[in-house]
């Protein structure tokens, strides 16, 4: 245990003596993980991006207004019948019919033409929505059949797969980018922690000697410099975590207009801490301990 606690001293000792160099390393590590967790956040609203645009898409269903409600029952009921239907929503003749007065209320032309009509002229309407955007051409083949011809008047239906498509393409250009920084911020990081250590080792050469010559072991020489490690590993991932959570309070706003939802990433990374920091933490402190142990060992033998 006193030899733990002296390993302490000796790495906080190196930290301040070389302080700017152990600045450099947290800011390129924190650079690093701020590119990292940049690919993430994008991946994530990728994702909510392309699910807000599946969930807009439907198959809207219009009945001829002489269509007798066996008829409709028939198709309703055939419908279903698909596995891959997720939600049918069924509107009478007469909701249709308020729906197109609230929607043409401020054009009294209209509204007077189909009050002076004697009979209701709008049939009623189905909405469709399938799990997935590639069944609705499917759904809407099944129903161009010639036994629905007289039922069916029309099938609405907007196609939304070149929308996502773009969606997916400036993502992974911008993944791509988000790679090729991190794996330059991660080289970076790797260069300045060798030899930060191996300047610390050089500086040191003379009190290596004597503590290898009274019987001190190569891993209690090592030991300060894993220390250090683990040290610029909690500063970076926790300043990098800091950093994240407060871009996520002023993004927030903005997101929640085009997602409807408030504090999006800001609850993402909340209840994603575990993963997203305990690996991120994982991963830098396997780095900067690799990069330690190649720096040492040049000057020490196991």
């Amino acid at each position: 245990m006193r030899s733990f606690f002296r390993a302490i001293k000796f790495a906080f000792q190196d930290i301040f003596r070389n302080i700017s160099l152990s600045l450099m390393t947290v800011l390129i590590l924190v650079l690093m993980l701020l590119s990292v967790n940049t690919l993430i956040i994008i991946k994530f609203f990728t994702s909510q991006a392309t699910q807000s645009v599946k969930d807009q898409i439907d198959v809207s269903i219009f009945f001829a207004h002489t269509a007798s409600d066996e008829e409709i029952d028939e198709v309703q009921s055939y419908i279903k019948s698909f596995p891959e239907v997720s939600n049918v929503e069924y509107f009478s003749k007469d909701q249709v019919l308020e729906d197109f007065k609230a929607k043409y209320s401020d054009n009294e032309n209209i509204i007077a033409s189909i009050e002076e009509l004697d009979e209701n002229p709008l049939g009623p309407t189905m909405i469709v929505k399938t799990r997935n955007p590639g069944d609705y051409n499917k759904l809407i083949t099944a129903l161009s059949v010639p036994e629905y011809q007289d039922i069916v008047v029309a099938k609405t239906f907007v196609d939304t797969e070149l929308a996502i498509e773009r969606i997916d393409n400036i993502t992974t250009q911008v993944e791509r980018f988000s790679v090729i920084l991190t794996g330059l911020f991660g080289v970076i990081a790797f260069l300045i922690i060798f030899n930060t250590i191996r300047v610390a080792i050089y500086t040191q050469r003379i009190e290596i000697t004597i503590k290898k010559l009274v019987g001190a072991t190569n891993w209690f020489i090592r030991s300060p410099y894993i220390i250090e490690s683990f040290i610029f590993t909690v500063f970076s991932v926790g300043i990098t975590y800091f950093l994240m959570k407060f871009a996520a309070g002023l993004i927030d706003p903005y997101v929640a207009v085009v997602f409807k939802k408030e504090w999006l990433l800001t609850d993402y990374l909340t209840s994603n801490i575990i993963v997203l920091v305990g690996s991120q933490f994982l991963a830098v402190l396997l780095l900067t301990i690799f990069s330690s142990f190649l720096a040492m060992r040049r000057h020490l033998k196991a």
